[in-house]
């Protein structure tokens, strides 16, 4: 019998392929059940229950333990997001940002927080990868 695990993020990407370049094929939200069909490397196979069509989630996303939301509960506002736990494994979060800004006072995020806000789209940066030779064509990332 395969294992069960639960998303542990805000939200996560579920993947055609075991990379975080990869085509999305949809979204899984916090406490999500899913199903562990394969496992490559630090990337699960998975098929989210009561669905037909599973991908691929990086490990950091999911949790052994069963979570379960309660009515009012504020638990997935307390959530990271797949994303963030990205940034905290490279040692970057809310708050190294914060104590960087606040020993370099001289130094101008203007430009840092306007590109942050920039939104790439799932198809702009296939094509991205395509156009720079990352990926060959009709393959995917």
């Amino acid at each position: 019998m395969a294992a069960t695990m639960s998303v542990q993020v805000r939200k996560c990407q579920l993947r055609d392929k075991p990379s975080f370049l990869a085509k999305t094929i949809t979204s899984l939200a916090y406490a999500d059940q899913v199903t562990i069909q394969q496992e490559k490397d630090d990337w699960y196979r998975v098929v989210p229950l009561n669905r037909p069509n599973g991908g691929w989630v990086h490990v950091s996303a999911l949790s052994k333990k069963k979570i379960v939301l309660k009515p009012g509960s504020r638990d997935i506002d307390s959530a990271a997001s797949s994303d963030e736990l990205a940034l905290a494994g490279k040692g970057f979060n809310e708050q190294v940002e914060k104590d960087f800004k606040k020993k370099n006072k001289n130094v101008d995020f203007t430009w840092v927080d306007k590109m942050e806000k920039i939104v790439i789209s799932q198809v702009e940066m296939q094509n991205f990868l395509k156009d720079g030779g990352l990926i060959a064509e009709g393959e995917g990332a």
